[in-house]
């Protein structure tokens, strides 16, 4: 499959589980989180629906996307300082064994959504790639798939 097929499936897969993963959620800091990435999987969804020409190329809410997506992965290090638990979180304790990895990824995701090109869709399609690459490095090291 394709990278950007791939990156695009899995934005979609993420933003459609997202909904059910928080019900039931009794601990705030893991709620913080799953709302933060459901933030980041929302935004990331809006650029690929528009990179794949499902939607049409709109200058001011790719940007508004970009910056969700900057602006969550900023606070990514900070939501999961505390170890908090949940029965619903999705959150792997490798975390917090390998912490500069995990951080270091964040800050690649944000990178990669600053570095987002939204011109027009083809740069769009090329740059969401590293987005999408740097959502599923973290994902196969730190998420649990319920």
């Amino acid at each position: 499959m394709p990278r950007l097929t791939h990156a695009l499936a899995f934005t979609s897969f993420c933003a459609a589980t997202a909904a059910f993963a928080h019900n039931g959620v009794k601990d705030p800091d893991v709620m913080a989180r799953m709302n933060a990435m459901s933030a980041i999987a929302k935004a990331t969804g809006t650029l690929s629906d528009m990179a794949r020409g499902k939607t049409p190329l709109h200058q001011a809410k790719a940007r508004m996307a970009r910056d969700t997506i900057s602006l969550q992965a900023a606070k990514v290090p900070a939501l999961f300082e505390n170890q908090a638990t949940d029965p619903k979180s999705e959150a792997a304790p490798a975390i917090w064994d390998d912490w500069t990895d995990f951080t270091a990824k964040a800050d690649q995701m944000k990178k990669a959504a600053l570095a987002l090109d939204f011109t027009d869709r083809a740069a769009l399609r090329v740059t969401i790639r590293d987005l999408g690459a740097s959502c599923s490095a973290c994902h196969k090291d730190y998420r649990i798939e319920k």
